[in-house]
């Protein structure tokens, strides 16, 4: 278990969202004409100070798609080395309620994004908070994006971990391992491999960010979220909705009031809660030792493609399908495998030496560049939700990009949560294989034997071309 962290400079974005719909989807699960259930949302809402914001904030028309800023503000620890005595605005992320698209949109603004902070001048965007609070980020966040915000939830990270208990805590497929001793900042230690986080390894795990960027949380919690998306259904909704509402209103503020504006989010919230999350990506920022960088364009780009998420209908499945076969047969990146069977067969050979483990499964071929990132290979036993324990492994490669690590697991547990969700099932080489997608990128690739399941897994971003997820796969041997 990892010790209990300092509040630090890193705040948890996806998550955000995540529990924004799930508080909401709570009340609106049994019915929105359920008043009772509406009043016990209104009643957590009133638990904190209001926000008035007043004419800064723009009145959506009945059952019209809402725009809601989410604000978390960044608490430092006194001890912490980079203490300057204010707090600022770690996370900024905007949320699109959209019922009549197929997904809920989400852009989430780097906290060291460059702009101009309205009166104040040039600066990164989460300075806005500590000089001017809630009001003058929302100013800023306007000027910056054009777009209208209906309402604004200012976010406190620390009941994240209490609404992860509340849940039952969320299976995780965990890149690499995570770890950080230093008393100064928040401390974690987090192996590799599929696993169950509970409420402060979970949050240890969003947080970390002192090896990447912005960038790569933003991934990280987006992985997060699609966990809790994936595993947390209606039923346990309903069962938590109590505890969760009361952890929400105790670590929120909002200047979301009265029954008639909760019931016109719940009922969004309803339209929404089946859609997947999908995030407007940073692309055309630049990475500056000091500063992220975009241009006018660019954000008029994204801020279009926020507002813009194509319909359910525009395509089908059969179109995705489709679609994903000529990005797959036009992809050239796996020129870049090479053959590693000699290095991957060793760490299987370690793996073995450390405890029992599945049969074990080695990839024979990687991209030129990744490499053996510690722990290299790390054997385990894997307790699951029956009490029953698993016997599990986790290959770990890096090299791929800041932050980006890609993996093999094996493990005896054949049908875990990470199951769940739309795939694609393709006959390889003798071989029958279930592939996820992450949009159009193949995420992971899957296959069970009679007695274990096995997986490629890409990086966060998805920095393994989605021929070179299938070759990779395909080249894997046991021992």
């Amino acid at each position: 278990m990892s010790q209990l962290p300092r509040p630090g400079r890193a705040l948890w974005k996806r998550l955000v969202v995540g529990g924004l719909l799930i508080v909401t989807a709570c009340a609106g699960a049994t019915s929105v004409a359920a008043f009772h259930e509406v009043d016990k949302v209104v009643h957590a809402l009133d638990q904190g100070p209001k926000l008035n914001l007043g004419n800064d904030l723009s009145e959506a028309p009945v059952g019209k798609p809402q725009t809601i800023m989410l604000v978390g503000s960044d608490a430092r620890s006194k001890t912490a080395r980079d203490y300057d005595g204010t707090a600022r605005a770690d996370t900024i992320i905007l949320v699109r309620l959209d019922p009549s698209k197929r997904a809920t949109a989400m852009l989430s603004i780097p906290r060291d994004l460059k702009v101009r902070i309205p009166g104040h001048g040039v600066a990164k965007i989460n300075e806005a908070y500590s000089t001017g609070g809630i009001r003058l980020t929302l100013e800023t966040v306007k000027q910056l994006t054009g777009l209208r915000v209906n309402h604004v939830i200012n976010v406190n990270f620390r009941g994240f971990a209490k609404a992860v208990d509340a849940l039952g805590c969320i299976w995780m497929d965990i890149d690499r391992r995570y770890y950080n001793a230093d008393q100064s900042y928040a401390t974690i230690d987090i192996q590799p491999g599929y696993q169950r986080l509970c409420g402060q390894s979970a949050l240890d795990f969003v947080r970390f960010r002192h090896t990447d960027n912005d960038i790569v949380r933003a991934a990280r919690q987006q992985s997060f979220l699609q966990a809790i998306k994936q595993q947390v259904g209606f039923g346990k909704l309903i069962e938590s909705r109590d505890r969760l509402l009361r952890i929400f209103g105790r670590y929120t503020r909002s200047d979301i009031r009265g029954r008639g504006q909760v019931i016109a989010l719940l009922k969004l919230a309803i339209g929404s809660v089946s859609h997947p999350v999908q995030e407007v990506h940073f692309d055309g920022a630049d990475l500056g030792p000091s500063y992220v960088t975009a241009s006018p364009a660019t954000i008029k780009r994204l801020a279009d493609q926020f507002l813009g998420v194509k319909t359910a209908t525009r395509r089908s499945g059969k179109a995705r399908r489709a679609h994903r076969r000529r990005r797959r047969s036009s992809d050239s990146g796996s020129a870049g495998l090479v053959d590693v069977s000699a290095n991957t067969k060793q760490l299987a050979l370690q793996a073995i030496n450390q405890g029992r483990t599945p049969r074990l499964y080695y990839p024979r071929l990687a991209t030129r560049s990744s490499v053996v990132a510690n722990p290299g290979v790390r054997a385990y036993a894997l307790r699951g939700p029956d009490g029953r324990i698993y016997r599990a492994y986790r290959m770990v490669f890096g090299g791929v990009g800041l932050g980006q690590y890609w993996g093999v697991q094996g493990m005896t547990w054949k049908d875990p949560p990470l199951l769940n969700g739309d795939h694609e099932v393709k006959r390889m080489g003798g071989r029958k294989y279930s592939i996820y997608y992450e949009g159009d990128t193949i995420d992971m690739v899957a296959w069970t034997t009679r007695d274990a399941l096995y997986y490629v897994k890409n990086s966060l971003s998805g920095a393994l071309s989605n021929e070179q997820m299938l070759a990779i796969a395909r080249s894997c041997r046991s021992l």
